[in-house]
């Protein structure tokens, strides 16, 4: 049985399409959540800007972020656009001491993201110290045919980033509860905060996690810099026998 995990959703300041800003403020709030798995919104890295040039996992203008992950002992779970042999993506990458590689790739696109990018190959997880993460980003978040491929896959927490604009935290909300209990799993949901480009001069915000019986273990305010974190028990009794939150301090 695994250890407690200690997760975080953070909503980091978005500069458009200004990597080494971006960059910058992913390993600020990597330091801030004091956690062993750190998620962010989709297109974290680069804002929501469907033509933003693609992120190389390679890139040494990552080093600021790999560099924190090291010093905290985290791995950080971020959005970039990224192209492979040719096939541009919207992808989640991974973070660590090691290094940065793709972990994932949005499986459901919305018709503008589809004239650039291609669709993943859908679910697939990652294991951290035990703990199995089912991956989504944004629209695969409201697709039951992902969801439930995802729970299949046997997932202790499902981890998405996502963004939303303000006027849709009620769905962000219900869906999160629907993937609670679809997966039986914690949900880690973070979404973006503030400006993020791509149209978007606001955002949602609110990043939250939540339990396999659908608790608040830890939500975030609407603020941009925003991070809060739970603790996550692999015990599958009660909620409050599963975990415990605690915020962290805000960027």
């Amino acid at each position: 049985m695994p250890a407690e995990l200690t997760i975080a959703v953070a909503q980091p300041r978005c500069r458009p399409l200004d990597l080494a800003a971006n960059v910058a403020e992913h390993a600020v709030a990597v330091r801030e959540a004091r956690a062993r798995v750190v998620v962010f919104p989709e297109l974290s890295l680069t804002g929501y800007e469907l033509e933003a040039p693609a992120v190389d996992p390679a890139d040494p203008a990552l080093g600021p972020l790999v560099d924190a992950c090291a010093a905290a002992g985290s791995v950080a779970l971020v959005g970039a656009p990224v192209d492979e042999d040719g096939r541009r993506s919207i992808a989640m990458l991974l973070a660590g001491a090691d290094g940065v590689r793709v972990i994932y790739r949005k499986s459901h696109l919305g018709a503008d993201e589809l004239l650039r990018h291609a669709p993943g190959d859908g679910p697939a997880v990652v294991t951290v110290d035990g703990w199995r993460l089912g991956l989504a980003i944004c629209k695969d978040t409201g697709v039951l045919a992902h969801t439930e491929a995802t729970a299949a896959l046997g997932v202790e927490v499902y981890v998405a980033g996502v963004v939303h604009a303000p006027e849709e935290l009620e769905e962000q909300d219900a869906r999160g509860l629907r993937i609670a209990a679809a997966c039986g799993a914690y949900v880690a949901l973070a979404s973006s905060a503030g400006r993020t480009g791509g149209g978007y001069d606001a955002t949602a915000g609110r990043s939250t996690i939540w339990s396999p019986a659908g608790d608040v273990l830890a939500r975030a305010s609407q603020a941009p810099g925003d991070v809060v974190r739970a603790v996550l028990r692999p015990d599958r009794g009660s909620a409050e026998s599963r975990a415990s939150s605690e915020a962290a301090p805000a960027g």
